[in-house]
């Protein structure tokens, strides 16, 4: 879900200060959540910011720092399954990866794994 915008969270904490209305109104009013109110209230008054706090984790892939090499065994064997490849790629790196993590990593770098017919193959 994307972040409430800051016109939106100006408004609410504006309605809060203002006074005569509780936390529990305001969200009601601005149809939100009270924990929501309770949230921008705490960080307005602690920071004077109502950003909302970047989105995404901060976490890398251990995959990307073997780029080079799974490339390298994608472009060797490129009909192999997403199982194979993380056997491989334990195998020559030592990184013990899910067939998820192959996954978010192909899709990272535009590699689609479309099997040829078997007639095909040479």
């Amino acid at each position: 879900m994307a972040p409430y915008s800051l016109d939106l969270r100006e408004k609410i904490v504006a309605t809060y200060e203002a006074g005569n209305t509780s936390i529990r109104e305001v969200a009601k009013q601005f149809q939100v959540a009270t924990k929501t109110v309770q949230t921008l209230l705490n960080r307005y008054r602690e920071t004077g910011e109502l950003n909302h706090k970047p989105l995404g984790s901060p976490i890398k892939s251990p995959l990307e720092v073997h780029r080079e090499k799974i490339l390298e065994i994608v472009t060797e064997h490129p009909d192999w399954t997403l199982w194979q490849y993380c056997e491989e790629v334990a195998k020559q790196t030592g990184v013990s990866v899910t067939t998820g993590s192959m996954c978010r990593f192909f899709q990272r770098h535009n590699i689609t794994l479309k099997k040829r017919p078997i007639a095909m193959k040479r």
